[in-house]
């Protein structure tokens, strides 16, 4: 059967431009069911504190439940290798904080590539952490606490969320910028706890996960980890003004997805999530814990993510930390 040339230009036309509109159809529809944010680390961590608000703001955005599903364990890898394994059909996100890039030199028999089979989407949120002291530490201020710390080497423990940890990392840093040393206690979960009891005596903590313990004196502020003071904490001193010049440390939460996600999907939800950044609702949630609103494009996350893995690599192997 022959077709007249016309007929077959608007066929061959319409060919093209189906696929072209079932993109389109796919990505307005989504979500079209409920999703799921899965958590690297326990209840009331940082990230999982983050994951909550945003998954919070979407749900209310998008008419849709975004489920918040914690998965802790091996410094999120075990969060990360269970997206990875997910259908790539959007409805799996994983919650996303540093230790993606650290964890590339952490660990070395990895069952999956970060970079290589986990997509970007965007970045969510920024937070500078806050080094705290129980109040039995004598020490008022950093530097008083930097010649306690020389007075009694390697006798201070300092908690973190687990080696490689972001915790763990800022604390690495400033022993060695500091010249300090400083005893290193990971935990599996909360390290509040035992800070709070003073079995452990110093930890570089997120703002969000100690704002309340500082503002009723359970906790001793001595410098956030921020180029500049922070809103939260308007009277807390940065690391590098007292006495640690250049230290900076603020870490980075984002939205990741599994390979081979369609790029339809991926566009939708970084636009999803750069207008839930710019809403003042998301913002005056952020600001009390200390977190600010910072999106990005998923090119621009990834080349964050690949700049903290050559920064911190160095870092990581001179410490000689391994990761659990």
């Amino acid at each position: 059967m022959k077709f007249p040339r016309r007929q077959f230009l608007h066929l061959a036309t319409a060919a093209a431009v189906l696929p072209m509109l079932s993109r389109s159809a796919r990505s307005q529809s989504y979500p079209a069911r409920s999703v799921r944010l899965i958590v690297g680390f326990p209840a009331a961590n940082a990230s999982d504190i983050i994951a909550r608000l945003i998954g919070q703001k979407l749900s209310e955005q998008l008419e849709q439940s975004f489920i918040v599903e914690n998965r802790p364990g091996a410094g999120g890898n075990i969060a990360a290798e269970y997206v990875v394994k997910a259908q790539a059909d959007g409805y799996t996100l994983l919650s996303v904080s540093p230790s993606a890039a650290t964890n590339a030199t952490l660990y070395d028999n990895l069952s999956f590539d970060f970079i290589r089979d986990i997509a970007p989407v965007a970045a969510v949120a920024r937070a500078p952490y806050v080094m705290v002291v129980n109040p039995s530490v004598p020490a008022k201020t950093l530097p008083e606490f930097i010649a306690y710390a020389k007075a009694n080497p390697g006798k201070i423990n300092m908690a973190s969320t687990g080696n490689g940890s972001a915790s763990h990392i800022f604390g690495e840093l400033f022993m060695m910028m500091a010249g300090v040393t400083l005893l290193h206690v990971p935990y599996r979960g909360s390290f509040l706890p035992d800070v709070l009891s003073g079995q452990v005596q110093v930890v570089f903590s997120p703002i969000s996960q100690s704002i309340e313990y500082i503002r009723t004196a359970k906790l001793r502020a001595l410098a956030v980890t921020a180029a500049a003071r922070q809103a939260t904490l308007p009277d807390i001193p940065t690391v590098a003004e007292s006495g640690v010049p250049g230290y900076e440390d603020v870490s980075w939460y984002a939205l990741y997805v599994p390979k081979n996600t369609p790029m339809d999907i991926v566009k939708k939800m970084n636009a999803d999530s750069v207008t839930m950044l710019a809403d003042d609702a998301i913002k005056q949630k952020y600001m009390p814990l200390g977190i600010l609103a910072a999106g990005s494009t998923p090119d621009e996350l990834a080349a964050k993510n690949a700049a903290d893995v050559a920064r911190w690599g160095p870092i990581i192997k001179e410490a000689g930390i391994k990761g659990e």
